[in-house]
């Protein structure tokens, strides 16, 4: 059975799952999973001493997975953790991990800028604001009566 979608409902599916498999082959080059990647990723964008539960929050995936993902990173000898205030764990990294994120993710994340300068200041807010509004549209449809099912 086929469902009559706008073209443009179509694009932006497209669009996302093209976005996310660009992000899921950095993680193959980088040689780590897509939630490893993504740890490295939020290191870089939140700062050493970052919390598992900013991680999840950010980057809406499960603090299950974030936990995981960190497991094995640290078994890997990339990271380590501390404790923090109650239970929180502030994610630090090794020299190991310190090097594997200026080798391999840092150039990444460079392109990623790069290509987002590319756009003339104007577009990339009007690229924001259009965005968000989408999400946010999309989410009151999400919480409306006539939606759930």
């Amino acid at each position: 059975m086929r469902i009559n979608r706008s073209p443009e409902s179509q694009e932006i599916a497209r669009l996302y799952r093209e976005f996310d498999e660009i992000f899921h082959n950095m993680a193959l080059r980088s040689g780590l999973s897509d939630s490893a990647f993504l740890i490295f990723y939020a290191i870089a964008e939140l700062g050493e001493g970052c919390l598992q539960k900013d991680i999840a929050d950010r980057y809406f995936i499960s603090r299950q997975t974030v936990s995981s993902s960190i497991r094995v990173l640290e078994n890997k000898g990339y990271l380590f953790l501390r404790p923090g205030k109650r239970r929180d764990m502030h994610i630090y990294l090794t020299d190991s991990g310190k090097d594997f994120l200026e080798s391999r993710l840092y150039p990444l994340l460079v392109m990623e800028d790069e290509a987002m300068a590319a756009m003339p200041p104007g577009e990339r807010q009007e690229f924001f604001h259009l965005f968000q509004k989408y999400l946010n549209l999309y989410r009151q449809k999400l919480n409306t009566p006539s939606s759930e099912g």
